[in-house]
C-alpha cells in the first residue's frame, strides 16, 4: 500500500495564557542550562506541545492537523519559527516521515546535508556555502524521502537562522533579517539574496558535525553499522518516544537509511577563516563520491 502524501494543516487560535495541565509530561526537551524548552503531553485530541511562556501546539494523533495557541505576548515571527522548526517535523514523524536535525545545500544537482544538534554549526556551514551562490535546500529540518533505491530530500522553509556573530562573518550584507522573541538568532529569508532550491533532490552524502573539540585539520571519516544508526537516531525528530510500534518503525527506517546512504563524520577547526577550506574539502569529497 502506498503511504498517503504527507500533509499538515495548521490553524491559529486566539492567544491565551498557558493554564496548568492535569496531564503529566511524558517527555521533555531541555536547554543546556536544564531549563524546560518543550514539554510533551498526551491529550484526547492526540498530543500537546508546550513551549513555556511562548505557545501551546496541539497535534492530532495522525499528525495531519496542528493548532497553535500562542501566549498573549508571543509575536507572529516567533510562532512561525516554533511551528516550522519544532512542531512541523514532529507532526511529520506521526505520518512515518523521516526528518533529521540537518541543514542542506545543493552541490552538483544533489543534496549535501550537515547533521548536528543545536549550536554545532550546521546552519553556519550551510550559510557559508550560500554566501558563494550555492543554493540552500533546508536549514535544521531535513525531510528524507525514499524513491526506489535512492534517498531524496524535500526542501524546507527558504530561510536560514544564524547567531549574530555568524551572520556578521558569513552573510554580512544580509543582516537585516528578523529575530524571534526568545533568541538573538536572525532569520534570513532566501528572498533577501540567498539562492534556494525548491525541488526535491537526490541525497549525495550526510556529514555529521563532530563535537567542537580543538583541531587544526579537516577530517572526513566514514561512519557505518551501529554507530551510523545511533547517530541518525540522536539527530532525528520523533513525537512519541513511548509508542513501541512507532519506535520500531522509526529505528527500522533509520537503519535502512544507514545501509543505503554514505554517512561521514566531519571534523574541522571552528574558526570563520577556515570555512573556505572546509567548503573546498566537502566539494572535493562529494566529487570523489560522484566519480566512484
Amino acid at each position: 500500500m502506498t503511504a498517503p502524501t504527507p500533509v499538515v494543516q495548521w490553524q491559529l487560535a486566539a492567544s491565551q495564557p498557558q493554564l496548568p495541565l492535569a496531564e503529566i509530561a511524558f517527555h521533555r526537551w531541555q536547554l543546556p542550562n536544564q531549563q524546560d524548552w518543550c514539554l510533551f503531553y498526551k491529550v484526547v485530541a492526540g498530543y500537546l506541545l508546550r513551549f513555556p511562556n511562548l505557545a501551546d501546539f496541539t497535534i492530532s494523533a495522525d499528525g495531519r492537523e496542528v493548532q497553535a495557541l500562542p501566549c498573549p505576548a508571543t509575536d507572529a515571527i516567533t510562532l512561525e519559527h516554533l511551528y516550522l522548526n519544532q512542531v512541523l517535523p514532529l507532526a511529520l514523524s506521526r505520518q512515518q516521515q523521516l526528518v533529521l536535525h540537518a541543514s542542506a545545500v545543493e552541490i552538483n544537482q544533489h543534496a549535501v546535508a550537515f547533521l548536528g544538534r543545536s549550536g554545532q554549526g550546521k546552519s553556519t556551514l550551510a550559510a557559508s556555502f550560500a554566501s558563494t551562490g550555492i543554493p540552500l535546500v533546508t536549514d535544521d529540518g531535513l525531510q528524507v524521502l525514499t524513491r526506489g533505491a535512492q534517498l531524496w530530500v524535500q526542501p524546507g522553509h527558504p530561510s536560514l537562522r544564524l547567531w549574530d556573530d555568524s551572520s556578521a562573518q558569513v552573510l554580512p550584507a544580509l543582516r537585516q533579517g528578523t529575530t524571534v522573541s526568545y533568541s538573538n538568532k536572525l532569520r534570513i529569508h532566501a528572498e533577501q539574496g540567498i539562492r534556494y532550491c525548491s525541488e526535491a533532490l537526490p541525497l549525495a552524502a550526510l556529514y555529521v558535525l563532530a563535537n567542537q573539540e580543538p583541531t587544526e585539520v579537516i577530517s572526513i571519516e566514514p561512519l557505518a553499522g551501529h554507530e551510523a544508526i545511533m547517530t541518525l537516531v540522536s539527530n532525528s525528530f520523533l513525537l512519541d518516544v513511548e509508542e513501541k510500534t512507532m519506535l520500531r518503525q522509526h529505528f527500522t527506517a533509520l537503519a535502512a537509511v544507514a545501509q543505503r546512504q554514505a554517512i561521514y563524520r566531519l571534523h574541522y577547526p571552528r574558526h570563520y577563516d577556515w570555512l573556505p577550506m572546509v567548503r573546498a574539502a566537502i566539494a572535493q569529497h562529494v566529487q570523489q563520491l560522484d566519480a566512484a
